[in-house]
């Protein structure tokens, strides 16, 4: 089993490999998904494997994902063994200590962690852009060889940590991932611009089902059940979606992943 949010899609891209190679279903964690009424309920295997595939935000779990892992009810998860495979622009800090956690607060058994180094996306804040082309390509091309590793590693059944946590690891994680969290995921300031021609795309790709279109004429709404995956602003066609000022002058980054 395989629970996946993705964004932009380079975590899907991941996860992708990862059903290729063991065959297994991928669960896309979805606003809808979550906002089930009845609960979140799962068979699994006690042979199976339960991966968790995400995008690192700011040296820490996505609140989204944090949400799902408090909430799903595994049956079977005790006997399985958990994996973390999470995508990271540079480094992830202690997302994999944070995960841990998460996991032996449910009493699984949470037994590796990995990332995988690709392009950068968050454009919010100042000195923060998606790479040079270059750059983005070099990652993306890495990145085969690199899940070709993790899944060797976790056929050998390896448990440990092989992660880039960077330096200043505590302090990104303990200080400025909370800092983060709640002072800086607010849906509010995302708005359209005067290229934006109604196609409905950025709402159609939601992952939480957070864009409306308005009654008037079309054009986006956004609803206060943002993640901050920012696929609308990278999936718009015509570079429409805003941020404030934030994105004023930034690049998009278009991630060729059709399973989104």
């Amino acid at each position: 089993m395989i629970f996946c949010f993705s964004g932009t899609g380079n975590s899907r891209s991941v996860a992708d490999r990862l059903a290729e190679h063991y065959g297994d279903d991928i669960v896309p964690i979805t606003g809808q998904l979550l906002e089930k009424t009845t609960t979140l309920c799962f068979d699994i295997l006690p042979s199976d494997k339960v991966f968790w595939v995400f995008p690192v935000y700011s040296w820490g779990v996505p609140p989204v994902v944090v949400e799902f892992i408090r909430r799903v009810e595994l049956l079977g998860g005790e006997r399985c063994r958990h994996y973390m495979v999470c995508t990271c622009g540079d480094d992830t800090g202690l997302t994999h200590k944070q995960w841990r956690k998460l996991i032996a607060q449910r009493s699984w058994n949470a037994c590796a962690s990995f990332s995988v180094q690709m392009p950068n996306t968050y454009v919010l804040m100042k000195g923060f852009d998606v790479d040079a082309e270059d750059v983005a390509k070099s990652k993306l091309d890495a990145m085969p060889q690199r899940m070709a590793y993790v899944i060797k590693k976790i056929d050998e059944g390896f448990d440990g940590d092989d992660v880039v946590s960077g330096s200043w690891a505590w302090a990104k994680s303990h200080i400025i991932y909370p800092y983060f969290v709640r002072f800086c995921m607010s849906p509010h300031p995302f708005r359209y611009n005067e290229k934006c021609v109604a196609c409905g795309k950025c709402s159609q790709k939601c992952p939480m089902s957070n864009i409306k279109p308005s009654a008037d004429d079309s054009r986006p709404q956004w609803g206060e059940k943002c993640a901050m995956c920012l696929r609308c602003y990278h999936i718009c066609p015509l570079h429409a979606v805003a941020y404030g000022k934030a994105t004023t002058g930034k690049g998009q980054y278009i991630c060729k992943n059709e399973s989104l």
